[in-house]
């Protein structure tokens, strides 16, 4: 029998041929393997704004009623970035008496947004960004000092940093921040002179 090298040459073509027709589907295997790549949405999705971690946090339940009662909550969602020196639902009850619900009357909302805009400064700013001096808010500045164990912000401490939002950054703050000349008028609205 006569040898025949160009047989031996076509069914090395055709299983070589076979072989790259299956590369494909192994290729197609791998990926079905792997995990989906998320969307733009769902990764925005996996990242609340400002004001939906706040409401998913109940150390914030106070701030998260306040903000809506402000009307802030369109502003605190949108694009930002913001970082916001957050009061706890602590920080609220050592208020003297009576002016959380005095600031939380609608006839007081204007007072209200003027406080709370007081926490909130323009752009992400995380903790290790801090130095000592004042702070431009979107309401007056507050005063910064940044110690080797703390952050003091005006006469408040910030007790957790860098929680992190879609459109910001929050640090949880144990006192209510109020300018001064907020003080001024909350005293005089108030029964009980003295009240800081």
């Amino acid at each position: 029998m006569k040898y025949r090298p160009y047989r031996f040459l076509s069914v090395s073509i055709l299983a070589l041929l076979g072989a790259i027709a299956l590369v494909p589907n192994l290729a197609q295997a791998q990926v079905n393997q792997l995990p989906a790549a998320r969307s733009e949405t769902q990764i925005a999705q996996a990242t609340p704004n400002l004001v939906e971690l706040a409401d998913s946090d109940d150390r914030f339940d106070t701030l998260t009623s306040a903000v809506q009662a402000a009307g802030l909550a369109d502003t605190l969602a949108n694009d930002g970035p913001f970082t916001v020196f957050a009061p706890t639902d602590d920080a609220f009850g050592d208020l003297p008496e009576g002016v959380l619900d005095l600031l939380l009357e609608p006839e007081n909302q204007d007072l209200l947004q003027e406080i709370l805009l007081y926490h909130v400064v323009p752009g992400r700013v995380p903790a290790s960004d801090l130095e000592t001096g004042p702070v431009d808010t979107l309401n007056g500045g507050l005063a910064v000092r940044v110690d080797p164990d703390k952050v003091v912000v005006n006469n408040g401490s910030v007790t957790e940093p860098d929680i992190m939002a879609d459109n910001g950054i929050v640090h949880a703050v144990n006192r209510v921040l109020i300018p001064p000349d907020v003080q001024n008028r909350l005293a005089a609205m108030m029964p009980v002179r003295g009240l800081w």
